[in-house]
């Protein structure tokens, strides 16, 4: 005899509960992977920025030690 009713009230979904841990699981995984690109990306610019502030300090320095070099011949023995 058939019942009446929906049957998805009385037939079991199929593994809801395991579908739904693995695509939480998943989506998860797809958050980190993305994450972990972005760091990639930030920590690369942050190495650029890195390498410019160096040359800048390094050209500081430079010019500093050449005004005093400089300095040094024009007031050495004549």
């Amino acid at each position: 005899m058939k019942m009446a009713g929906s049957r998805y009230l009385k037939e079991p979904f199929e593994c809801a509960h395991e579908h739904r841990f693995e695509t939480v699981d998943r989506i998860m995984a797809l958050q980190f992977e993305t994450v972990e690109k972005r760091l990639e990306r930030i920590e690369a610019m942050i190495g650029g920025v890195e390498k410019r502030l160096w040359m800048t300090v390094f050209g500081v320095v430079g010019v500093i030690l050449s005004q005093a070099a400089q300095s040094l011949i024009e007031f050495g023995p004549k």
